[in-house]
């Protein structure tokens, strides 16, 4: 058969999620054999010696492999909307400022060695994340918690320290998965490449040279849940690029590859030039961006930063390094996300030399503003190294800045950037749940994902509370596009790009465009074989 190419229409699929078009048809009988899927993130445990402890990791690669194994009380529904029910039976604010949110537990769960799971697991599970409060770790979507109070073995409420309407999509992420008391200690974190839980498969790792080279997913008989599995076994392989992994799709070694493609094996799998593959496109959530230790010398003067955000070529670097595979981004909200507003845009408008150079002019800045720009080499893909070299570039061509780029492995990058290391780094961000809250929070709130001493009280104090309180999301937009001006202002974080999700996959498997949720969510339960 010859491949084709699928574009996946959110809104169709949202409206007839029944149709054979929208969603896998393939039952959950595979013959046996392991539906192999193919990844370019890995996961090491040398600086990282708990790679795979909800208290330790906030990576959607890794995060990838926690969703099978590690339950949690929500989940989010195929094809996107509110959170529904997992572990939980019914979940629901009981107060009108959404500060008191009750669960009711299924009745029966276990974890997967047939140990009961009581409310008093989910509240030591969670209360372990924000006690142990690692720097790399989630404890920032957790921290509004401010008790949990099991009512019975089946019964607990969360009491909030503020209202939040956006809790349940938290209550749906790995930071919030359960665990056992008996193999996670409440005040330390477990090491090695072990998960377990109460998800709809169990976890086994295959590791060679600390690092993990294959995750075996098998169905979980005492899984009681929300989700309908589509196979019973699932294996993910870690490539070490886009080319292995390309190679291994086209030799039928792996069934699908999601994370990462190369733009140049984006434009060959759409070209119709491979048979037997299909391939996905949807839109997506992924942004890309500069961030700034505001309190380097270097940039600690905003005018430097304002002078990067007047000159940077959104658009160039978009069409040269990823094709269409990426657009030009004006804002930490992604567009397709309510409250987006393209706020650097409004300020900077295009690119402009004079301006950059008026900007640093009125702030007394009169020679070259020297910097090195810091990125990962192996974490988002090849196309990064081209990136950088475009920024430099871009910014050396205009006369203002004397700029140098270096790369750095995923392991040594992440702990230099929480320890501020570099003044200018790049990164990028997968939203853990598809609400402009959790594309705001983690970058400006207190104990946030970047570790950043930029701290703007307004936006933390006023601001980002306001927004939480509306359950209807479409009335929080205006505190959001306040956020979203001041950021531009102070340009605590310079928005580059935002990308599109890409599934290749093997024509005889099904579910193919349910593999990647709209937050790029890997949904391995969705996958079964069959007739495309």
């Amino acid at each position: 058969m010859n491949r084709k190419t699928l574009v996946l229409s959110a809104i169709a699929c949202l409206l007839a999620p029944a149709l054979a078009a929208c969603g896998g048809t393939g039952s959950g009988d595979d013959g046996g054999k392991a539906i192999v899927v193919g990844t370019t993130d890995f996961i090491e445990s040398g600086k990282a010696p708990a790679p795979l402890d909800p208290a330790y990791t906030y990576d959607t690669g890794v995060w990838n492999f926690l969703r099978p194994t590690l339950q949690s009380l929500m989940q989010m529904p195929r094809g996107g909307g509110l959170p529904v029910p997992d572990a939980a039976s019914d979940c629901r604010f009981t107060d009108t400022e959404n500060e008191s949110y009750r669960c009711k537990l299924r009745s029966g769960l276990q974890f997967a060695n047939g140990d009961p799971l009581t409310a008093a697991d989910v509240k030591y599970s969670l209360d372990r994340v924000t006690h142990i409060h690692d720097p790399n770790g989630p404890s920032g979507l957790l921290e509004n918690i401010d008790t949990i109070e099991p009512v019975s073995a089946h019964e607990l409420v969360f009491h909030l320290k503020t209202p939040d309407a956006t809790f349940p999509y938290k209550l749906a992420t790995p930071a919030a998965g359960i665990v056992e008391k008996s193999v996670y200690a409440p005040d330390k974190l477990r090491k090695g490449f072990v998960v377990d839980g109460s998800g709809p498969y169990t976890f086994k790792a295959e590791v060679s040279n600390n690092r993990l080279t294959k995750a075996i997913f098998t169905k979980n008989p005492h899984y009681k849940g929300s989700l309908k599995l589509q196979n019973d076994k699932v294996e993910i392989d870690s490539f070490p690029d886009a080319a292995a992994m390309g190679a291994a799709l086209k030799s039928g070694k792996v069934d699908m590859e999601a994370r990462t493609l190369s733009p140049e094996q984006i434009k060959q799998f759409s070209d119709g030039s491979s048979p037997n593959i299909n391939f996905v496109e949807s839109p997506g959530l992924e942004i890309r961006y500069l961030a700034f230790n505001t309190n380097d010398p270097a940039v600690k003067n905003k005018a430097v930063r304002q002078a990067m955000a007047a000159l940077v070529d959104r658009g160039q670097i978009a069409s040269q390094v990823y094709g269409a595979t990426s657009e030009p981004l004006y804002s930490l909200i992604p567009s397709g996300i309510g409250g987006h507003t393209n706020s650097f845009f409004n300020k900077y408008g295009d690119p402009s030399k004079s301006e950059a150079a008026q900007i640093l002019h009125s702030a007394g800045i009169n020679s070259k503003v020297r910097l090195t720009l810091h990125y990962t080499s192996d974490h988002y893909g090849p196309g990064t190294a081209k990136e950088f070299a475009l920024l430099k570039k871009q910014l050396n061509a205009s006369g203002l800045f004397d700029v140098t780029t270096e790369g750095h492995k995923w392991a040594q990058f992440r702990p230099a950037e929480v320890k501020g290391d570099y003044a200018v780094y790049g990164m990028g961000w997968f939203p853990d749940f598809p609400d402009a809250d959790n594309f705001i929070s983690p970058f400006l709130s207190k104990g946030n994902f970047l570790n950043t001493p930029y701290a703007n009280s307004t936006i933390r104090d006023t601001y980002i509370p306001d927004s939480r309180k509306a359950a209807d999301r479409t009335t929080a937009v205006t505190p959001l596009q306040k956020i979203q001006d001041i950021v531009a202002d102070d340009v605590p974080v310079l928005p580059l790009w935002q990308g599109k999700q890409y599934v290749a996959a093997r024509d005889d498997l099904t579910g193919v465009e349910w593999a990647l949720s709209n937050s790029s969510a890997l949904q391995i339960w969705e996958l079964g074989r069959g007739v495309s």
